[in-house]
């Protein structure tokens, strides 16, 4: 990490080395740029005026394949365009697609984890592992737990380093493979999560200034074909990575066993007794085992009571022709239904365990969950006006036809095109930690412009995924980091930001290698990514 510069009685001066100097740069630089909300006021604003100008100047454009002709590009600063602000502030906040499925999908979430389910499901995935499959274990597992969301970065490396103490392997190669593999599967999940509405949710609303062009609805499962064969194969990786290349480099550097510091992140006992989805116990007590077979019991009633509803003819979740795709009630019910298989087991889990004792629990547990995102409520309010400025005014289209004009008169409209949209993304990740912010940026421009070149777009969202999930562990910005830095130091009391890093980096190349490599197969195989969402319009 450092170089010797030079020797002055006997003391050795160094100045830092290049990925020393890289890191503190992408630091310095991120730490910059404004707070998510006052980003997008920033943006708000630039939109306002940007569009002021154009309108000014009688900027028009005109969307291939529409009956509407040219239209005109609306001034914000004008009569109509303050007269569109607040009269539709409210619906604009109400109506953000993202709002409403996000939250609904967390409060089944809430349930699941805060009795304990999910976290013990985690901790049976691990106990009784054979060493030589341990790795791929800790890797499937860590990309499972994305489900988890946040909790999955405090529960699941912590968990996967005591697993592999125990069973002889090096404590840091599960704890720092884990922590890679769920920082990726944040996007590529084997489940439906609320990341999934998240994007959908953004992603419509950035298409409906191209409506015209016969786009596809988004929904939360228009990936899912994609992000389940590359979770599959993302832990066959992690496994492989952490088997073959992290494990082995810790062994040569002699990095220890032992917890030697104090910055071990562990929690307290008394905590992990309040939330049992918390608890770090490598194995189960008896209460905990019978609460998995009263959830798995809950959850086989729950799967049998929808197939009623679906597979026989003329059923309620069929579409008129007996079909489901490309759109039936089936489909529509998505949401619901991941609610459903989240919250039934979970109340059922805690009946058993008697982590819930009457509905107030099962009300507390959700309002847990909602408080906990009172962070995305406040950012969704501010993201809603900006994306719904930006379609409104019609800046959002004009700077998509532009683009899009640009591309086509370099005939650069393929896969070349699309996987630099994906390295840009992977680039911007650096500096904006948060996906739902960055991909608010990219939308409003990228959704228009591919979708002009022929490109649906839950395609360019599946694209976007990709840069995303797999730099998102290299950020020095992203809080995570910081959290599993506090874990490594038990072991290594001297690690920084950087040694987490750069163990991280063999994760991050290869998993965008591997991404792209998957995501070309489904591009030229013209392959659906997801029920009823294809590559091209």
């Amino acid at each position: 990490m450092s170089t010797p510069r030079s020797q002055r009685g006997g003391a050795v001066e160094t100045r830092p080395g290049f990925l020393t100097r890289s890191l503190d740069g992408i630091e310095r630089l991120g730490n910059r740029i404004p707070d998510p909300f006052v980003l997008f006021l920033l943006l708000f604003a630039i939109v306002a005026v940007a569009s002021s100008v154009l309108s000014a100047l009688g900027a028009t454009y005109e969307v291939p394949g529409s009956e509407d002709g040219a239209q005109r590009v609306q001034g914000f600063f004008t009569t109509e365009g303050l007269t569109w602000l607040t009269t539709n502030l409210v619906p604009n906040f109400i109506g953000f697609p993202p709002l409403g499925v996000v939250l609904t999908i967390l409060l089944g979430v809430g349930i699941a984890q805060r009795t304990g389910l999910l976290n013990t499901l985690v901790r049976r995935a691990f106990s009784g592992a054979p060493q030589w499959l341990l790795p791929y274990v800790a890797a499937l597992v860590a990309v499972s737990g994305s489900i988890m969301s946040d909790a999955a970065m405090v529960v699941i490396p912590p968990l996967a380093a005591m697993v592999f103490k125990a069973a002889g392997r090096h404590p840091v190669a599960g704890l720092l493979g884990s922590f890679a593999a769920a920082m990726a599967a944040f996007s590529c999940s084997p489940f439906i999560t609320s990341t999934d509405a998240l994007l959908s949710g953004i992603t419509n609303t950035a298409a409906a200034s191209v409506e015209g062009l016969g786009t596809t609805h988004v929904s939360p499962i228009s990936n899912h074909f994609l992000t389940f064969t590359i979770a599959i194969v993302l832990s066959v990786v992690a496994g492989l990575l952490i088997d073959r290349v992290l494990e082995p480099a810790l062994e040569r550097r002699g990095v220890s066993r032992e917890q030697t510091g104090t910055e071990d992140g562990t929690i307290a006992n008394g905590t992990a007794e309040e939330r049992p989805d918390l608890k770090m116990d490598a194995e189960l007590t008896p209460s905990e085992r019978g609460g998995l077979r009263w959830a798995g019991a809950a959850l086989v009633l729950t799967v049998v009571a929808v197939l009623l509803v679906t597979l026989p003819p003329g059923a309620p979740m069929r579409n008129g022709d007996g079909t489901f795709l490309p759109e039936s009630p089936l489909l529509s019910s998505v949401v619901f239904l991941v609610f459903l298989t989240l919250a039934v087991p979970g109340v059922a889990y805690g009946v058993a365990t008697r982590a819930i004792r009457g509905g107030a629990d099962v009300a507390r547990m959700m309002g847990h969950t909602v408080k906990e995102m009172s962070g995305f409520i406040v950012l969704a309010f501010v993201m809603a006006q900006f994306l719904e400025l930006f379609n409104w005014t019609g800046l959002s289209t004009w700077i998509a036809i532009k683009g899009a004009e640009a591309l086509e008169s370099t005939g650069f409209t393929g896969f070349g095109a699309v996987l630099c949209f994906i390295l840009l993304a992977w680039l911007i990740n650096f500096f904006i930690i948060s996906g739902s912010a960055q991909w608010a940026l990219f939308a409003v421009v990228f959704v228009p412009m591919f979708a002009l070149l022929g490109y649906e777009p839950g395609f360019v969202q599946a694209a976007y995924r990709i840069g995303d999930s797999t730099s998102s562990v290299l950020s020095p910005l992203n809080p995570y980091v910081i959290i599993v830095l506090g874990f490594l130091k038990s072991y290594e009391p001297r690690a920084g930001i950087g040694t987490v890093i750069a163990r991280c980096l063999p994760f991050s190349l290869v998993f965008l290698v591997m991404w792209v490599a998957v995501f070309a197969v489904f591009f030229f195989g013209g392959l659906p990514i997801g029920p009823g969402m294809y590559p091209q319009l």
